[in-house]
Protein backbone atom coordinates (compact mmCIF):
# COMPACT_ATOMS: atom_id res chain seq x y z
CA UNK A 1 0.00 0.00 0.00
CA UNK A 2 1.29 3.37 -1.27
CA UNK A 3 1.60 6.16 1.72
CA UNK A 4 -0.80 8.50 0.05
CA UNK A 5 -3.41 5.35 0.36
CA UNK A 6 -1.91 4.27 3.27
CA UNK A 7 -3.03 7.93 4.48
CA UNK A 8 -6.32 8.16 3.49
CA UNK A 9 -7.26 4.61 4.63
CA UNK A 10 -6.47 6.25 8.05
CA UNK A 11 -8.30 9.70 7.62
CA UNK A 12 -11.52 7.17 6.84
CA UNK A 13 -11.07 5.06 9.63
CA UNK A 14 -10.39 7.91 11.94
CA UNK A 15 -13.89 9.44 10.57
CA UNK A 16 -15.80 6.34 11.04
CA UNK A 17 -14.43 6.06 14.68
CA UNK A 18 -14.93 9.94 15.65
CA UNK A 19 -18.61 9.68 14.22
CA UNK A 20 -19.43 6.24 16.42
CA UNK A 21 -17.65 7.66 19.69
CA UNK A 22 -19.95 11.04 18.93
CA UNK A 23 -22.88 9.04 18.91
CA UNK A 24 -25.01 10.43 21.80
CA UNK A 25 -25.44 7.31 24.62
CA UNK A 26 -28.35 6.94 26.26
CA UNK A 27 -28.91 8.07 30.24
CA UNK A 28 -31.29 5.25 30.80
CA UNK A 29 -31.88 2.05 29.47
CA UNK A 30 -34.63 -0.50 29.95
CA UNK A 31 -35.28 -3.78 28.17
CA UNK A 32 -39.14 -4.49 29.14
CA UNK A 33 -39.07 -7.50 26.77
CA UNK A 34 -37.33 -9.86 25.11
CA UNK A 35 -39.74 -11.42 22.98
CA UNK A 36 -40.30 -10.41 19.56
CA UNK A 37 -42.45 -7.69 18.78
CA UNK A 38 -44.76 -6.09 16.05
CA UNK A 39 -45.54 -2.86 17.29
CA UNK A 40 -45.43 -0.07 20.21
CA UNK A 41 -46.72 3.26 21.19
CA UNK A 42 -45.89 5.72 24.05
CA UNK A 43 -48.13 8.23 25.22
CA UNK A 44 -47.57 11.77 25.12
CA UNK A 45 -46.20 12.36 28.49
CA UNK A 46 -44.10 9.41 27.83
CA UNK A 47 -45.28 7.74 31.16
CA UNK A 48 -47.28 4.58 29.34
CA UNK A 49 -46.14 2.29 26.35
CA UNK A 50 -47.93 -0.42 25.10
CA UNK A 51 -46.54 -3.06 23.42
CA UNK A 52 -47.21 -5.85 20.94
CA UNK A 53 -44.86 -8.88 21.56
CA UNK A 54 -45.14 -12.37 19.56
CA UNK A 55 -45.72 -14.77 22.98
CA UNK A 56 -46.86 -12.93 25.30
CA UNK A 57 -50.00 -10.59 24.46
CA UNK A 58 -50.43 -7.19 23.96
CA UNK A 59 -48.56 -5.46 27.29
CA UNK A 60 -49.30 -2.10 29.17
CA UNK A 61 -46.11 -0.61 31.12
CA UNK A 62 -46.03 2.23 33.56
CA UNK A 63 -42.81 3.35 33.12
CA UNK A 64 -42.27 5.22 36.59
CA UNK A 65 -41.93 2.15 37.66
CA UNK A 66 -41.43 0.34 35.25
CA UNK A 67 -44.05 -2.31 35.90
CA UNK A 68 -46.57 -4.28 33.64
CA UNK A 69 -50.36 -3.12 34.82
CA UNK A 70 -52.16 -4.76 31.75
CA UNK A 71 -51.84 -7.96 29.37
CA UNK A 72 -54.45 -8.03 26.38
CA UNK A 73 -55.08 -10.92 24.08
CA UNK A 74 -56.92 -10.20 20.73
CA UNK A 75 -58.47 -12.72 18.98
CA UNK A 76 -56.24 -15.54 20.13
CA UNK A 77 -56.50 -18.01 23.24
CA UNK A 78 -53.36 -18.54 23.97
CA UNK A 79 -50.56 -16.01 24.30
CA UNK A 80 -49.59 -15.47 20.89
CA UNK A 81 -50.33 -11.57 19.54
CA UNK A 82 -51.49 -11.12 16.12
CA UNK A 83 -51.87 -7.64 16.76
CA UNK A 84 -49.90 -5.52 14.01
CA UNK A 85 -50.45 -1.62 14.91
CA UNK A 86 -51.25 -0.21 18.61
CA UNK A 87 -52.54 3.31 19.29
CA UNK A 88 -53.12 5.70 22.89
CA UNK A 89 -55.00 8.87 22.85
CA UNK A 90 -53.39 12.27 24.30
CA UNK A 91 -55.00 12.38 27.33
CA UNK A 92 -54.20 8.28 27.95
CA UNK A 93 -57.87 7.03 28.48
CA UNK A 94 -58.49 4.79 25.43
CA UNK A 95 -55.85 2.81 24.25
CA UNK A 96 -56.89 0.88 20.53
CA UNK A 97 -54.89 -2.52 19.03
CA UNK A 98 -55.41 -3.98 15.41
CA UNK A 99 -54.67 -6.85 13.55
CA UNK A 100 -54.92 -7.84 9.99
CA UNK A 101 -58.65 -8.30 10.78
CA UNK A 102 -59.73 -6.91 13.46
CA UNK A 103 -60.37 -3.91 16.34
CA UNK A 104 -60.32 -3.33 19.57
CA UNK A 105 -60.39 -0.25 22.03
CA UNK A 106 -59.25 -0.64 25.62
CA UNK A 107 -59.63 1.40 28.82
CA UNK A 108 -56.39 2.59 30.06
CA UNK A 109 -57.66 3.50 33.93
CA UNK A 110 -58.87 -0.01 35.01
CA UNK A 111 -57.65 -2.04 31.58
CA UNK A 112 -61.17 -2.96 30.51
CA UNK A 113 -62.33 -3.73 26.90
CA UNK A 114 -64.78 -1.12 24.90
CA UNK A 115 -65.24 -3.12 22.11
CA UNK A 116 -64.05 -5.63 19.70
CA UNK A 117 -65.11 -5.15 15.77
CA UNK A 118 -64.23 -7.00 12.49
CA UNK A 119 -62.47 -5.44 9.66
CA UNK A 120 -64.13 -5.32 6.17
CA UNK A 121 -60.17 -5.37 4.68
CA UNK A 122 -56.81 -6.38 5.94
CA UNK A 123 -55.92 -3.06 8.45
CA UNK A 124 -52.51 -1.28 8.16
CA UNK A 125 -52.49 1.54 10.69
CA UNK A 126 -54.88 2.58 13.59
CA UNK A 127 -55.35 5.81 15.81
CA UNK A 128 -57.46 7.25 18.50
CA UNK A 129 -58.53 10.53 20.41
CA UNK A 130 -59.60 11.38 23.48
CA UNK A 131 -63.77 10.37 23.22
CA UNK A 132 -62.26 7.41 21.82
CA UNK A 133 -62.98 8.04 18.26
CA UNK A 134 -61.41 5.62 16.25
CA UNK A 135 -59.86 5.65 12.76
CA UNK A 136 -57.91 2.21 11.03
CA UNK A 137 -56.89 2.38 7.55
CA UNK A 138 -57.24 -0.61 5.17
CA UNK A 139 -55.06 -1.86 2.19
CA UNK A 140 -58.39 -1.62 0.00
CA UNK A 141 -57.66 2.49 0.15
CA UNK A 142 -60.29 3.42 2.46
CA UNK A 143 -60.62 3.99 6.32
CA UNK A 144 -62.97 3.22 8.76
CA UNK A 145 -63.88 5.84 11.27
CA UNK A 146 -65.74 4.36 14.13
CA UNK A 147 -67.08 6.36 17.51
CA UNK A 148 -67.50 3.89 20.08
CA UNK A 149 -69.41 6.25 22.14
CA UNK A 150 -72.15 6.81 19.63
CA UNK A 151 -71.86 3.32 18.21
CA UNK A 152 -71.85 5.08 14.64
CA UNK A 153 -68.83 3.99 11.81
CA UNK A 154 -68.43 5.73 8.56
CA UNK A 155 -66.32 4.74 5.38
CA UNK A 156 -63.70 6.97 3.99
CA UNK A 157 -62.96 6.49 0.42
CA UNK A 158 -60.57 9.35 -1.01
CA UNK A 159 -57.78 7.29 -1.73
CA UNK A 160 -57.56 4.97 -4.34
CA UNK A 161 -54.93 2.51 -2.89
CA UNK A 162 -53.69 1.23 0.60
CA UNK A 163 -54.02 3.17 3.19
CA UNK A 164 -50.59 3.20 5.37
CA UNK A 165 -50.75 5.39 7.90
CA UNK A 166 -53.81 7.73 9.61
CA UNK A 167 -53.67 10.06 12.63
CA UNK A 168 -56.34 12.48 14.27
CA UNK A 169 -56.47 15.45 16.26
CA UNK A 170 -57.05 14.69 20.50
CA UNK A 171 -60.80 16.36 19.96
CA UNK A 172 -61.57 13.12 17.21
CA UNK A 173 -62.92 15.58 14.96
CA UNK A 174 -59.99 15.85 12.26
CA UNK A 175 -58.33 12.76 10.23
CA UNK A 176 -55.43 12.85 8.26
CA UNK A 177 -54.91 9.75 6.13
CA UNK A 178 -51.87 9.22 3.63
CA UNK A 179 -51.13 5.90 1.10
CA UNK A 180 -49.61 4.58 -2.07
CA UNK A 181 -51.66 6.78 -4.32
CA UNK A 182 -49.12 9.83 -2.48
CA UNK A 183 -52.28 11.64 -1.20
CA UNK A 184 -52.30 12.83 2.30
CA UNK A 185 -56.00 13.55 3.23
CA UNK A 186 -57.21 16.03 5.80
CA UNK A 187 -60.95 15.41 6.16
CA UNK A 188 -63.53 15.52 9.32
CA UNK A 189 -63.70 12.04 10.76
CA UNK A 190 -67.49 11.84 11.90
CA UNK A 191 -68.78 13.11 8.42
CA UNK A 192 -65.82 12.36 5.75
CA UNK A 193 -65.97 15.56 4.00
CA UNK A 194 -62.71 16.46 2.93
CA UNK A 195 -60.32 19.91 4.39
CA UNK A 196 -57.50 19.65 2.11
CA UNK A 197 -55.80 17.13 0.28
CA UNK A 198 -51.67 17.54 -0.57
CA UNK A 199 -50.23 15.33 -3.11
CA UNK A 200 -46.09 14.27 -2.84
CA UNK A 201 -44.10 12.40 -5.02
CA UNK A 202 -44.33 9.08 -3.83
CA UNK A 203 -46.36 6.32 -1.60
CA UNK A 204 -46.86 7.87 1.72
CA UNK A 205 -45.40 6.17 4.83
CA UNK A 206 -46.26 8.35 8.03
CA UNK A 207 -48.85 11.24 8.61
CA UNK A 208 -49.21 13.02 11.74
CA UNK A 209 -51.81 15.46 13.28
CA UNK A 210 -51.11 17.53 15.82
CA UNK A 211 -53.13 17.15 19.02
CA UNK A 212 -55.08 20.41 18.25
CA UNK A 213 -55.39 20.23 14.79
CA UNK A 214 -53.51 22.74 14.03
CA UNK A 215 -50.53 21.40 11.99
CA UNK A 216 -50.60 18.44 10.10
CA UNK A 217 -47.36 16.06 8.88
CA UNK A 218 -46.40 13.77 6.16
CA UNK A 219 -43.30 11.84 4.53
CA UNK A 220 -43.30 9.88 1.69
CA UNK A 221 -40.64 6.74 0.57
CA UNK A 222 -38.51 8.87 -1.09
CA UNK A 223 -37.42 11.26 1.94
CA UNK A 224 -40.28 14.23 1.08
CA UNK A 225 -41.99 15.43 3.87
CA UNK A 226 -43.78 18.44 4.58
CA UNK A 227 -45.40 20.42 7.60
CA UNK A 228 -48.90 22.20 6.82
CA UNK A 229 -50.98 24.46 8.65
CA UNK A 230 -53.97 22.25 8.65
CA UNK A 231 -56.81 24.82 8.13
CA UNK A 232 -55.82 27.27 5.48
CA UNK A 233 -53.49 23.96 3.64
CA UNK A 234 -50.31 26.51 3.71
CA UNK A 235 -47.18 24.38 3.33
CA UNK A 236 -44.88 26.04 7.08
CA UNK A 237 -41.71 24.14 6.31
CA UNK A 238 -40.76 21.03 4.11
CA UNK A 239 -37.85 18.96 6.42
CA UNK A 240 -33.87 19.68 5.70
CA UNK A 241 -33.38 15.93 4.64
CA UNK A 242 -29.92 16.02 2.82
CA UNK A 243 -30.07 12.00 2.47
CA UNK A 244 -31.44 10.04 -1.09
CA UNK A 245 -34.02 9.11 0.92
CA UNK A 246 -35.57 8.75 4.45
CA UNK A 247 -38.45 6.66 5.73
CA UNK A 248 -40.23 7.24 8.86
CA UNK A 249 -41.61 4.82 11.44
CA UNK A 250 -42.82 7.27 14.14
CA UNK A 251 -44.10 11.40 14.40
CA UNK A 252 -45.12 13.19 17.06
CA UNK A 253 -45.07 17.42 17.41
CA UNK A 254 -43.81 18.51 21.01
CA UNK A 255 -42.54 21.62 22.86
CA UNK A 256 -46.18 22.82 22.38
CA UNK A 257 -45.95 22.16 18.50
CA UNK A 258 -42.72 23.97 17.98
CA UNK A 259 -40.87 20.69 17.15
CA UNK A 260 -41.07 17.49 15.45
CA UNK A 261 -39.77 14.19 16.66
CA UNK A 262 -39.66 11.68 14.01
CA UNK A 263 -38.54 7.73 14.33
CA UNK A 264 -36.61 5.55 11.73
CA UNK A 265 -36.92 1.60 10.25
CA UNK A 266 -32.75 1.84 10.81
CA UNK A 267 -32.32 3.26 14.47
CA UNK A 268 -32.24 6.42 14.14
CA UNK A 269 -34.05 9.16 16.03
CA UNK A 270 -34.51 13.25 14.44
CA UNK A 271 -35.85 15.84 16.28
CA UNK A 272 -36.54 18.93 13.76
CA UNK A 273 -38.08 22.51 14.05
CA UNK A 274 -41.55 22.86 12.68
CA UNK A 275 -41.08 26.65 11.38
CA UNK A 276 -37.85 25.97 9.57
CA UNK A 277 -37.77 22.29 9.00
CA UNK A 278 -34.11 21.84 10.56
CA UNK A 279 -32.25 19.41 11.92
CA UNK A 280 -31.59 20.11 15.60
CA UNK A 281 -31.25 16.58 17.38
CA UNK A 282 -29.66 13.36 16.23
CA UNK A 283 -29.80 9.95 18.40
CA UNK A 284 -29.61 6.17 18.15
CA UNK A 285 -31.45 3.58 19.49
CA UNK A 286 -29.06 0.89 20.75
CA UNK A 287 -29.40 -3.53 20.39
CA UNK A 288 -29.76 -5.43 23.18
CA UNK A 289 -27.22 -7.51 24.32
CA UNK A 290 -28.16 -11.15 23.61
CA UNK A 291 -30.23 -10.50 20.41
CA UNK A 292 -29.43 -11.69 17.05
CA UNK A 293 -31.16 -8.87 15.02
CA UNK A 294 -28.37 -6.18 14.25
CA UNK A 295 -31.33 -3.50 13.48
CA UNK A 296 -33.72 -2.29 15.09
CA UNK A 297 -37.41 -0.22 14.10
CA UNK A 298 -38.35 3.32 16.61
CA UNK A 299 -41.81 2.42 17.01
CA UNK A 300 -42.76 5.77 18.92
CA UNK A 301 -40.73 8.65 20.33
CA UNK A 302 -41.87 10.73 23.09
CA UNK A 303 -40.53 14.13 24.73
CA UNK A 304 -41.00 14.17 28.99
CA UNK A 305 -42.25 17.35 30.30
CA UNK A 306 -38.76 17.89 31.49
CA UNK A 307 -37.22 17.71 28.04
CA UNK A 308 -35.99 14.06 27.85
CA UNK A 309 -36.31 12.18 24.57
CA UNK A 310 -37.60 8.80 25.25
CA UNK A 311 -37.96 6.37 22.49
CA UNK A 312 -39.20 2.35 22.80
CA UNK A 313 -37.95 -0.07 19.71
CA UNK A 314 -38.30 -3.23 18.19
CA UNK A 315 -34.96 -4.19 20.50
CA UNK A 316 -37.69 -4.00 23.46
CA UNK A 317 -35.55 -1.35 24.95
CA UNK A 318 -37.09 2.09 26.42
CA UNK A 319 -34.44 4.65 26.19
CA UNK A 320 -33.90 7.55 27.38
CA UNK A 321 -31.74 10.98 25.98
CA UNK A 322 -31.27 14.43 27.83
CA UNK A 323 -30.68 17.16 25.19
Amino acid sequence: MTRGLMLLFCSTWLCVWCLSACQPVPSQSIEITTDASYSASLSDNAELALISTANNGVQVWDLSGPSMTYQWLQGKKDNTSNVIDTAISANNTFAATISSDSLAIWRLDDGSSVGWWSLPSYAQSVAIADNGQTLVGLVDGSVMSLSPQQNRLIQFLGHQEKVNSVSISADGQKALTGGNDGKVMLWYSQSGQPIQQWQLSSRITKVLISDSGNLSFAGDITGNAAIWQSTSGTQISQLNIIRRQMNFSSARFVKNDQQLLTGTPSKEIFLWLVGSGTQVGHWQVQLSKNTQNRGAVVYSAAMTPNGAIVSISSQGLIEYWQQ
